[in-house]
Formats: C-alpha cells, structure tokens, sequence
C-alpha cells in the first residue's frame, strides 16, 4: 500500500532544512520519498503511482511536517480535566487527584487513555510517553488506536508494596516492548527523586540496565520538593540523582526541571536523553520558568510536554509550542531567545530524541517511519503567508491539524477521526468522570 501526498509545502525538520513544495511518497509503514518538485519531478524517481494500492492526498495550500511528539503526558488524567483548577500543588494532589486516581478502574484508565488519543491525533499528535498505572490498559488503547507510545508504569515507594509496583513494570516492559507494529517502546518510570529513596531507585537503575532501557522520572517541578530533598538528604534533587550515578550510564528523561542551580545543569551536561519542558502545566500550577535555554547552551537536549490534563487541561502541543518561547523570551527580556524554528524542533526532532526512537521519526526522510501531519493553512488565522516556520509556532493550534498519519496509517483526515469511535469514546469518558469525582 502506497500513499502520495502531492504538492504540499513539506518542513522536514531535518538540520534546520527550508520549508519547500514537494511531494511526499509513504510504502507501507515508511517514508519511500521526499521530492522536491521544484528541483525534479516525481516521474523522474518512480514510476507513475496509480491503481488501487495508491492513495492520493492532495496537499495544496497545506503544510506537512513531523507528527508532534509529546515527551510527558499521563493519558487517563483526561477524566479529570477541568475538576481542579486554581489550586495550589499539594492542594491540587492531595485534595483532589490522588483521591480521584484512587477511583480509578482498569476500564477508566482504558477508556481515559481512548479520550487523551483522540484530542492528541485531532491536535496533530502522532507520539506520547506516558507514566501511569494499569498500564496494560493503556497500551492496548494505543494498539487499537494506532498511536506511537513509549509507556512506563509509574514507581512511588512511599510504602512498602511487596514488589508489586516493580513487577507490574517488569511485566510491562517484557509484554509489550516492540508491540504493536513496533508503535510500542518501554522505559522504567521512578516516580521522582522524593518519592524514590535511594535503594528503590537504585533496584530500577539497575532493572534499567539489564534491560537496556531509558528511564523516566520527575525531577525539581517545584520549590517544595527542593526544600524537602535539602532537608531530607541535604542535596538539591538534581544532585541526589547524580550522586547515585543516574546520569552515568543510563538514558534519562527529565520531566519539568523548573527549578535547577547552575551547578545542577552541569550535573546534566552530557547526559544521555534530556529534560522534558512542560511550560502550560508549570505556568498553570505556579511552578516557575525551566531555564531550558541554559540548558540548550550546555548541549542538553531539551523536548516538550504537555503532562497530563489534569494541570494543563490541554494536549495541544502547538499550545506548548507557543508558551515554551514565549516564556524563554520574557524571563531573558530577549525577542531572539529560543527562536521559532528551536520550539519546532523541541516538539519533534528533540523529543524523539528524548524518547530514543530518533532514528524511527522526527523528522520526514526517506527511510524512517510514516508519522506525519497536514495542517490547514486555508484560515484567516493563518493568512497571509510570508514565514511558514513563524506561523507554525505563533499562529496555528491543533484544530488546524486537517490529516494525521502514524507508520504510514491514517488515523485522521479531513478532521475525522478513522481508528476511534470518537461519540463513544467522549460517551464513556464523561459517564466515567462524574462517577469518578463525585463528592471529592
């Protein structure tokens, strides 16, 4: 199966490559071609492409870039978005969602993790990492669905288990690494550095390790969690996961990291993997600026994040886009700090990084895997056209995402949704939600 995307404005992503018109051509789940018809024509390349193993997109007047890759998320907190807004943090946890998780069945964390996708696809979302419980609910949303994920099972050891939290992420990682087509990756996911004391986290280092897997994990997102790490173990949070020796052999993802001293971003330069910037959620909960682009001058990969609906009540990640370099901007008093083109990159390229499936996607080459999105520019919102690059990061949101494709599948064209029942799905969600919050 063939499917030819003709006469588009395609954005690569591809060491900073100028948008250009082409046509894109998809075999199966890859990338077969990247044309440039204004340097060659596509007869020139392969034969002409009909029959009824060819589907033909006509791309004119829209972009196609990379499916957005959302670094951070926790899909089943769709359920809850909306029910506890404009509280502070551990008002925000401890009064509302961790009693509202603690409803929370196996078939509302299927159907929540359902709800999350489709805003996702619809907003132009073709990957996420996620970091919950009943996992295995999740990664057969994703299996239906059709989505590319990196999945971990969340690990707090505030109290003792039995193991149980270790083997569900063991019995996750063993079921389902390189499921789906491939679409599904594992990591481990500590918790955070004040919810893993040092023997646990150390016991999923080394898991990590025999598994060859990245890991997961919070860190700084707020000043309370550095006050309590000096107090507890009179180290920053960032020192602490150094000092165990997190950043030496293992890729390590870094969701938030608002609040890191100079001498912590040292402690990450050179690591493998990065720090997820989640600026919606940060902004929403108070939390501060992450100083990403002290962190981008020390060579440290940097991706976006929406985490999950329940602080940021969004998953559009073109609104993560816009609040990432539009913060970095106002905290250095400087228009030219982290330009249009760098956010892009974050919500991409960086991401899959991040994610470790860089070689997979990210970006649109021939040889890598179909994930791909074709946005609309045919709106008053978006006209008239002089910097494709600028109005991608300051002008377009995620309703104007008109197709979506993930490893060569069309999940969403013309704003329909194709591998969900999107009225049962918000069906089941919302019946979920009130059963779920009622009386908390």
């Amino acid at each position: 199966m063939r499917i030819h995307i003709r006469n588009t404005t395609i954005l690569t992503m591809n060491q900073e490559e100028e948008p250009f018109i082409g046509d894109i051509v998809i075999h199966n789940d890859q990338i077969e071609h990247v044309i440039r018809t204004d340097r060659q024509s596509i007869e020139s390349i392969i034969p002409p492409l009909t029959g009824d193993d060819v589907q033909v997109i006509d791309g004119t007047g829209k972009v196609t870039m990379p499916g957005l890759i959302n670094a951070h998320q926790h899909t089943p907190m769709n359920l809850l978005k909306g029910f506890s807004d404009d509280l502070k943090l551990m008002d925000w946890l401890e009064k509302k969602m961790f009693p509202a998780e603690a409803r929370m069945t196996p078939e509302d964390i299927y159907w929540g993790s359902q709800l999350s996708m489709a805003e996702m696809i619809r907003s132009g979302t073709t990957t996420f990492a996620d970091m919950y419980m009943h996992m295995n609910q999740i990664a057969q949303a994703v299996d239906e669905v059709g989505m590319r994920a990196s999945l971990t099972r969340g690990l707090v050891f505030h109290d003792d288990d039995q193991g149980v939290r270790i083997r569900e992420a063991i019995e996750l990682v063993e079921s389902w690494h390189g499921q789906a087509k491939g679409r599904i990756t594992t990591m481990f996911g500590p918790h955070a550095p004040y919810t893993c004391p040092p023997e646990p986290l150390k016991e999923v280092m080394h898991l990590a390790k025999q598994y060859d897997l990245p890991i997961h994990i919070h860190l700084a997102e707020t000043k309370e969690e550095v006050i309590t790490m000096r107090e507890r173990y009179q180290q920053t949070p960032t020192q602490y996961l150094y000092e165990l020796g997190l950043f030496e052999q293992l890729h390590v993802m870094l969701a938030h990291s608002v609040h890191l001293t100079k001498r912590d971003i040292q402690y990450l330069k050179g690591m493998r993997g990065g720090v997820i910037h989640n600026p919606v959620s940060n902004l929403k909960l108070g939390c501060g600026i992450a100083p990403i682009t002290e962190m981008k001058q020390q060579g440290i990969t940097v991706g976006l994040g929406t985490d999950g609906a329940g602080s940021a009540t969004t998953l559009d990640m073109f609104q993560e886009i816009k609040a990432a370099t539009w913060l970095q901007k106002l905290d250095y008093g400087d228009p030219t700090v982290l330009p249009a083109y760098q956010s892009l990159q974050m919500a991409t390229i960086e991401s899959a990084k991040l994610l470790a499936i860089d070689h997979e996607t990210g970006s649109l080459e021939a040889g890598k895997k179909a994930d791909m999105i074709l946005i609309d520019l045919n709106r008053p919102h978006l006209q008239p056209v002089h910097n494709i690059v600028s109005l991608l990061a300051y002008s377009v949101n995620g309703a104007d995402v008109d197709t979506t494709i993930v490893n060569g599948k069309i999940l969403m064209q013309n704003r329909q949704l194709l591998t969900l029942d999107e009225q049962e799905v918000m069906r089941q969600g919302n019946r979920r939600a009130k059963r779920i919050v009622e009386g908390i």
